[in-house]
């Protein structure tokens, strides 16, 4: 099964058309204003519209209101919601879009509450106190055998590079990869060589 591939935390529009022409299948807008890959809705909708309408644009969210969350949605016209702090279960059901729920792994108990959410995808990320997404460090991967075979598309996040991704493919199987620091030469700006190494490597695995 191929893997499919999410670049997060977006900021332009150069990045943006070079990761689509490398093959990602997806691009994440981080709309969580502490992040330092921050994107401000009009923005995103302007790189939004120059895109194929076969890539997924995913919005990511950290316990946004309802409101915030449906705006960006209508403005830009995401595929999938992104759900990367504390967000209750009925709460993420509440959207007509595509939902995935990000999980912060850093020990088994985190994994017990995926079952809880009824979303289309799961995505497990790297703990890292006060940071959401964009650590740099993965997290210890064998955690993950407790819910295999996984019961929804997966998503593997968190310290994944060229170097590692994989090894990370190999011991996870995930549905798909999420990059987001392990192609950047700065935070918000990806590093092209990166980007096309990643996808290359990704799609050798």
């Amino acid at each position: 099964m191929r893997t499919r591939i999410k670049i997060c935390g977006i900021t332009c529009l150069e990045d943006a058309q070079f990761a689509v022409h490398c093959g990602v299948d997806a691009l994440g807008f981080m709309f969580f204003e502490e992040s330092k890959r921050f994107i401000d809705v009009e923005s995103a909708r302007d790189i939004c519209q120059a895109m194929p309408p076969c890539l997924t644009k995913v919005g990511v969210f950290v316990n946004a209101s309802k409101e915030q969350v449906h705006h960006a949605q209508q403005t830009c016209g995401l595929d999938t919601l992104q759900f990367h702090g504390e967000e209750a279960p009925d709460w993420c059901r509440q959207f007509d879009a595509k939902t995935m729920k990000a999980f912060r792994v850093g020990d088994a108990e985190t994994l017990e509450s995926l079952d809880d959410y009824d979303v289309n995808a799961w995505l497990v990320d790297s703990y890292q106190p006060g940071e959401r997404g964009g650590t740099g460090h993965p997290f210890q991967w064998n955690l993950l055998s407790a819910i295999r075979p996984y019961r929804k598309p997966l998503f593997l996040a968190g310290g994944l590079t060229p170097d590692n991704i994989q090894k990370a493919i190999r011991e996870v199987q995930p549905f798909g990869v999420d990059v987001s620091s392990g192609v950047e030469l700065a935070p918000g700006r990806k590093c092209p060589d990166k980007v096309a190494s990643f996808v290359r490597k990704v799609q050798q695995a």
